[in-house]
């Protein structure tokens, strides 16, 4: 273990001990290896009372259950507070590599500690922080493990049965900063499953942890939404493609497909996500169209000549855009054979207008983007954007989801 001074000191007080195991494998211990993270979990039966070191008692009130007793907590957040509790420090389930050179550390990354902390006023923002894990406390968000990242001390107090007095923790204020925190709307045992998510959430953002920074910036709710699905290697499994983008070699694309992903995936998923992020002013313009926009397709037959295509396609995107319908792709191709939309009428009601026949060639020209705007709206302004006169049939038409 490294020498130097941890950067988080966890101290967790529980009547079950060997439940915090776990807190000693993987990434944890391979922290409390480095001595980043310092692990002291502590048996709150030393302080228990009588022949079988009692931690309960009846609700006052009457009621089913059993509460842990005040005499029993207060006595032990005073010693593990002070530092004079007897504990068993954690150490790692097993030796890591150290030796091999990290992402951050080949590439020269400076630590980036979250800004954030979590003290409120009044609060000696050099006290520990004691958390609660209840049913009763505050949503535990990723927000909250950035802020408690960059604590130097954290305790947590595991509660069981019907829960802990609450004068512990009134009590408790003068010594510590109290958190009751919730890690959902579900009721568990005890607060050490809690624990054992809360210590993972805070401790892979403490700077070092993770060999690569951006792993855990680019996390889901590091930006208040989900995080966009990922791909590996093979290109193609069980006849399922990844999407194409990922081997453009265009990090700009890639990116952009990223966010939109991302986006995707809250709106279907966690649309209060979306509201709050939307009611916090945290979304661009471009988030807020793709969000409020849909997938189309707009297909027409024309009569063009191909070789003013690169000239209508820069007015088509400029147009469009202007409209509210953002071009994806936009190809104009020569038609060989038959065509869906009858191409003799085209050229008939040219040569009807025009007393001769048409001397461009019938094109199919399809559009891809997203629009606000209905199909029927989105076709007239395809067509507003095209040559003056350009004889046309075709439709818009929504894609299934966003691509």
């Amino acid at each position: 273990m490294s020498s130097h001074i941890p950067q988080l000191r966890l101290d967790v007080i529980t009547i079950f001990p060997e439940y915090l195991e776990p807190l000693r494998h993987a990434l944890l211990g391979k922290a409390i290896e480095q001595g980043i993270l310092q692990v002291g979990v502590h048996n709150l039966r030393d302080w228990g009372q009588g022949n079988h070191k009692s931690v309960d008692a009846p609700p006052l009130g009457g009621g089913p259950g059993m509460v842990m007793k005040p005499d029993v907590w207060g006595p032990a957040l005073d010693a593990v507070a002070a530092g004079t509790s007897n504990t068993d420090e954690l150490t790692t389930a097993a030796a890591h590599r150290n030796d091999k050179v990290r992402h951050d550390q080949r590439n020269d990354v400076a630590p980036r500690p979250y800004d954030a902390r979590d003290v409120r006023d009044g609060e000696d923002p050099d006290a520990p922080l004691l958390l609660v894990p209840t049913p009763a406390g505050a949503p535990f968000t990723q927000a909250d493990a950035q802020a408690w990242s960059r604590e130097r001390h954290i305790v947590v107090a595991c509660g069981r049965y019907e829960g802990i007095d609450q004068r512990v923790f009134e009590d408790a204020a003068q010594r510590y900063r109290v958190r009751e925190v919730s890690i959902g709307d579900y009721v568990l045992i005890g607060g050490e499953v809690a624990t054992l998510v809360i210590a993972e959430a805070v401790t892979r953002l403490i700077p070092g942890v993770l060999g690569n920074t951006q792993s855990h910036e680019d996390d889901s709710f590091s930006d208040g939404l989900l995080e966009a699905p990922s791909y590996t290697k093979p290109r193609s499994w069980r006849g399922i493609d990844a999407p194409e983008v990922l081997f453009s070699g265009d990090h700009g694309k890639v990116e952009r497909w990223r966010r939109q992903a991302s986006l995707a995936r809250t709106q279907a998923i966690r649309p209060d996500l979306v509201a709050q992020a939307r009611a916090r002013d945290e979304l661009t313009d471009e988030d807020t169209f793709y969000l409020d926009s849909r997938a189309v397709i707009t297909g027409l037959d024309v009569l063009l000549d191909p070789r003013s295509w690169s000239k209508v396609r820069k007015r088509l995107r400029r147009e469009l855009a202007k409209a509210g319908y953002r071009i994806d792709d936009a190809t104009l191709t020569e038609r060989s054979g038959p065509a869906c939309f009858e191409p003799s009428m085209l050229e008939q009601v040219y040569e009807q207008e025009h007393g001769l026949p048409a001397l461009d060639p019938l094109c199919q020209l399809e559009i891809t983007g997203r629009t606000t705007l209905s199909n029927a709206e989105a076709t007239k302004a395809v067509v507003a954007a095209l040559p003056r006169g350009t004889q046309w049939v075709g439709t818009t038409r929504s894609l299934d989801s966003h691509e």
